[in-house]
């Protein structure tokens, strides 16, 4: 596409000129009660306010626009203007439609002879329309006491003055066959990115700044215009450069959560972020609409805002420290990209970093103690979970030499894309979730190798679990007695009140498999080695958990998580967030009783 012919704005409504041609290409009219009802609705809910249409795709061929998008909705308005004629006779129609391959429809237009909507399918649907229009009057005057003169006025009105449409109209040497088919297969449809891209590639673009002007008063037209065209051809290669750093996952995941599909192009992203556009706001074109308000500024100032935050982005990501932090808040979902952004305006590096330790600090602020917090309580899951990714974190940020950066791509979305880590206890000693034989049956097979490590005086039992397996038929209760016999033999002696503490628990990802989730540590460490060695991502402090990192070598047992392991790993969770920054008050795990 050639930007340099395009010609992109917001047009009233009532601004709307000239004679359209629906090429043959296109299908007939085709909009349903449903969609022409949405249109006026939208239009009455604005109730005045400024509000824009969709995108309306035209090629201007001699004295005709050729309608390459937009059929649809450009008809709607035309059968709402022919209905409006009916209370306002004296309203001016300014634009006229016809059909290269339907003639006919122009004239049924003019007409709406109800005599012959079933003459093709083409004129039902325009009749039908038409009809919706009309009894959307009456309703409004019926059930609303909005007489229909008045109504009719108003929308006249806003169409006039406050109703616009996207207007978006491409050079002579545009292919419209190839542009509509594009767009309507959804391949590059106009999204908010290739709009805003348009503004400032497009003939009409508002480049020239007071400083431009004066630094070229002594050129001609000509020569200025040769500048403009090689500032856009330098913004369209910054927009393409931009676009494709954004495509480096490591950098995309570090900023979202969210998968790429939410967005056409990942520029998106940027425009979005500096437009303010609420996340839960689903105007498609509400990131286009701010730029275009901003089309009377300097676009070149407009331009380096865009460079600006983008930089600034990026910024944050090649600092070690602003990259780990950012990278949480996001991660852990405590905050937005947008509400950090706003944080860091007018700060300086010092104060935003401040500014980010505060943000850290509440993401796991607590009204008690954590070592009180419990697996088992629902509110306090998501709390555990959010410690324990901060702890990965900040584990990895603090590493000697800052060199390790913990992925945030891989945490997310995984080697595949479909990885989800959950809080898992380091050491199970239930069958939670274990409902069928094929279960059982896979804990049991799990079990062997470490029951066999454990002790060479477990023949007895190794057989039984062996014949279980076999069995055709598992009993429960067959199950839970060989299930606690092992875990009896796999497990630390002492008491249980440990196991659903934080203590006991680390981001692990088993998926589907509850034979995996409900396994002793033996089996779990065995399985991390083994996911080790396939080269696939665990978090930082969960090999280290696995790899008794944190327990002194004269206190291991290799097969158990004991009590010496569970102090470890909490004077390790406390020296990393409880001590600059501290974010969380240290615990002291009190010695467990036999």
């Amino acid at each position: 596409m050639d930007n340099e012919d395009i010609v992109l704005e917001t047009r009233f409504v009532g601004d709307i000129k000239g004679h359209f041609l629906v090429p043959e290409y296109q299908r007939g009219y085709r909009w349903e009660k449903s969609e022409v009802g949405r249109l006026l609705e939208d239009v009455y809910e604005a109730n005045g306010a400024n509000y824009c249409l969709q995108p309306i795709v035209v090629k201007k061929n001699g004295d005709i626009y050729e309608l390459i998008d937009g059929q649809q909705r450009l008809t709607t308005i035309y059968l709402i203007y022919r209905y409006l004629q009916t209370e306002m006779p004296k309203l001016k129609l300014n634009f006229t439609l016809s059909y290269e391959t339907r003639e006919q429809s122009e004239e049924f237009l003019c007409s709406l002879d109800d005599s012959k909507q079933e003459d093709n399918i083409d004129f039902w649907f325009m009749a039908q329309a038409y009809k919706t229009i009309r009894e959307w009057f009456e309703d409004k005057e019926k059930n609303h006491n909005l007489p229909q003169d008045i109504l009719a006025f108003k929308i006249a009105e806003w169409f006039k003055e406050k109703v616009k449409v996207i207007w978006y109209e491409v050079g002579q040497s545009e292919d419209a066959i190839g542009l509509f088919t594009r767009l309507n297969i959804g391949k590059i449809p106009l999204t908010s990115s290739e709009l805003v891209k348009s503004i400032f590639l497009s003939k009409n673009a508002k480049l020239k700044s007071a400083e431009f002007e004066k630094n070229t008063d002594a050129l001609d037209a000509k020569a200025k215009e040769t500048i403009i065209k090689e500032k856009q051809e330098e913004i369209a290669l910054q927009w393409d450069n931009i676009e494709k750093e954004l495509h480096n996952d490591s950098l995309w995941f570090f900023l979202t959560n969210n998968k790429t599909e939410q967005y056409q192009t990942r520029i998106d992203l940027i425009l979005d972020l500096i437009a303010e556009k609420p996340a839960n706001n689903r105007e498609k074109y509400f990131t286009f609409f701010y730029f275009d308000n901003k089309n009377q500024e300097s676009l070149e100032d407009v331009w380096r805002e865009i460079q600006q935050t983008f930089l600034m982005l990026k910024g944050w990501y090649e600092n070690h420290t602003m990259y780990h932090k950012v990278g949480y808040l996001i991660a852990s979902e405590s905050n937005t990209l947008q509400e950090i952004y706003n944080a860091s305006k007018n700060k300086t590096k010092r104060e935003f970093d401040e500014e980010l330790d505060r943000l850290i600090k509440k993401s796991v602020e607590l009204d008690r103690n954590y070592s009180e917090l419990s697996y088992e309580k629902p509110a306090d899951y998501d709390k555990m979970k959010r410690l324990l990714l901060l702890f990965n974190v900040e584990s990895v940020r603090r590493i000697d030499g800052q060199s390790a950066r913990f992925p945030f791509d891989k945490y997310k979305f995984g080697d595949d894309g479909k990885v989800v880590w959950s809080l898992e206890h380091i050491h199970a000693q239930h069958s939670e979730g274990m409902q069928k034989q094929e279960l059982w049956k896979e804990w049991l097979k799990l079990h062997i190798p470490s029951v066999k490590a454990v002790s060479k005086d477990s023949t007895d039992l190794i057989s039984r679990m062996e014949t279980a397996i076999n069995n055709n038929k598992l009993e429960r209760w067959e199950f839970e007695e060989l299930q606690q016999e092992a875990v009896a033999l796999l497990s630390d002696k002492g008491n249980t009140e440990y196991l659903h503490s934080i203590a006991n628990m680390a981001l692990l990802s088993t998926g589907d498999n509850a034979a995996l989730s409900n396994s002793v540590f033996d089996v779990k460490r065995n399985e991390i080695i083994k996911m080790d060695k396939e080269g696939r991502y665990i978090p930082f402090c969960t090999k280290m958990v696995f790899l008794k990192y944190y327990t002194k070598s004269d206190e291991q047992n290799v097969w158990f998580w004991g009590y010496q392991d569970r102090k470890a790993y909490i004077e390790a969770i406390n020296e990393v967030l409880a001590t600059n920054p501290k974010y969380i008050e240290p615990i002291i795990l009190e010695k467990e009783e036999n």
